[in-house]
């Protein structure tokens, strides 16, 4: 497993975008592109990068639309923005901010600066938080471990099952259809089986319940909502 950061660049000109990319390859991250709005933000429903650095000005839709929609949206409101663009007055810089974006970078840049403003903007972001261990009563999953334990002994599961927790863990008490577990957890450009999303589950319950010893029963956390789909919750059903 890597332990890059991705850097998802939105602009419409090649010529940024290379020159971006090339720079961030030399500083030692990662990066993915889009040219649309639309493109970008299947990428960050479906790649969750570590930052977009997003273009004011698009086909299809302006980044300044794009970022009040993530930052709207609590499954992307804690991935950091960096706005690029043209727009030098001091309004616009103001609706930028105002919109939620964590900085705010003018063309013409250089890709030196540009790269030690995402390192600050990386460091300080409340995103880094989503590598702190999540508990819940004796159950905790370890995303830079990526373990699961519960009363301090390791739980067996696959990969998927441990994608589907991390979801239900960091999103507590709210109830989730299918297709948005599905965009979650396999991304937004994976075709699955109706059913697969419902036998995913089932193993993560397996899982669970073959860990659990008397007590809670922590296969039971996740609750069958019926009609809409599924939650995580503390309380019972």
């Amino acid at each position: 497993m890597t332990n890059e950061q991705t850097i998802l660049i939105v602009d419409d000109e090649a010529a940024i975008r290379d020159m971006i990319g090339i720079a961030l390859d030399t500083a030692g991250f990662s990066s993915m592109t889009a040219e649309t709005a639309l493109e970008a933000h299947v990428n960050i429903v479906d790649r969750r990068p570590d930052l977009v650095l997003l273009d004011w000005m698009l086909p299809g839709g302006s980044g300044i639309e794009l970022a009040r929609r993530l930052k709207r949206e609590e499954l992307t409101a804690d991935i950091p923005i960096i706005m690029l663009t043209a727009k030098t007055s001091e309004d616009n810089k103001v609706q930028g901010l105002d919109v939620g974006v964590d900085d705010y970078v003018t063309k013409p840049f250089s890709p030196r600066e540009l790269v030690a403003r995402i390192k600050a903007v990386l460091r300080r972001s409340t995103g880094n938080l989503r590598d702190k261990p999540i508990r819940v009563f004796d159950l905790e999953l370890d995303p830079a471990s990526h373990r699961v334990t519960l009363d301090d002994h390791a739980v067996d599961m696959g990969p998927t099952e441990y994608r589907l927790l991390n979801f239900f863990m960091t999103h507590p008490e709210k109830v989730f259809s299918r297709d948005h577990i599905q965009d979650q957890v396999w991304g937004a450009n994976v075709y699955l089986e109706e059913r697969t999303v419902d036998v995913h589950i089932g193993r993560l319950r397996k899982a669970l319940t073959s860990a659990s010893g008397p007590g809670i029963n922590y296969a039971g956390l996740i609750q069958t909502v019926r009609g809409a789909g599924y939650r995580f919750s503390t309380r019972p059903d």
